[in-house]
């Protein structure tokens, strides 16, 4: 009885919410990392709007933001039809719609601290040393800015990380919540309390509890003593 429970615990839903933190943690790598490090540069009228945007899972509804990207990305919507008539693209009601929810929810845990520990002017003063004494500026940004802001590129990766795989309300809207489809683990403790299922549901809990303290523990070694 036990290992078809198991089974189905660490199933599909499961396998989609590591599929989804993986991505996430790709996609701040490559977008957020270089979006934090131009929102760090002069003010702007085109930084103070993307900081805005990317301020906005903080302070908006998750559910309402859902929706909002749903309107925009629907087949219908604003970006949803070009993306279909030029690139072939439906995104609501997929798996990279779970993906786009996670990173838009994470986001701004990431970007935020990242921004101003790269404001920092002895961090600006050791990357101008670096371009005096010959860097480009990708080479000095590899070799002198990040790892002087990598326990703060570490933690909020956790964070962010940690918010991606617990995210419903914006998940719900954009991915649809379809069984073997869009269905994370926090979908799936959503749906198990909606059937009745609540020993399911508190396993599911359990399962994304283990995975917190684990996030927080990691923390907890990223965090320099005395802080």
């Amino acid at each position: 009885m036990t290992g078809p429970i198991l089974q189905e615990l660490f199933s599909f839903p499961a396998y989609l919410t590591l599929k989804v933190g993986l991505s996430c943690l790709a996609l701040h790598l490559l977008v957020t990392l270089p979006l934090a490090w131009w929102l760090s540069g002069p003010r702007s009228w085109a930084r103070r709007g993307v900081s805005l945007l990317v301020t906005l899972p903080l302070v908006f509804p998750p559910i309402a933001l859902g929706f909002i990207l749903l309107t925009l990305l629907g087949r219908q919507g604003l970006l949803g039809v070009p993306l279909e008539s030029i690139f072939g693209l439906r995104l609501v009601f997929s798996q990279a719609a779970v993906v786009l929810a996670a990173f838009v929810a994470g986001l701004p845990l990431l970007a935020r601290p990242l921004e101003a520990a790269l404001k920092r002017e002895e961090i600006k003063e050791l990357a101008q040393a670096a371009r005096t004494l010959g860097c480009g500026p990708l080479k000095a940004f590899v070799t002198v800015t990040l790892p002087q802001v990598g326990p703060v590129l570490g933690s909020g990766l956790l964070l962010s990380l940690a918010r991606a795989t617990g995210e419903v309300g914006v998940t719900l809207m954009l991915g649809g919540n379809i069984v073997g489809r869009s269905n994370t683990l926090s979908l799936e403790i959503y749906n198990s309390v909606a059937h009745g299922e609540f020993d399911r549901a508190m396993a599911l809990c359990l399962i994304l509890a283990v995975c917190g303290l684990l996030f927080y523990l990691i923390l907890e070694k990223l965090t320099p003593s005395g802080s």
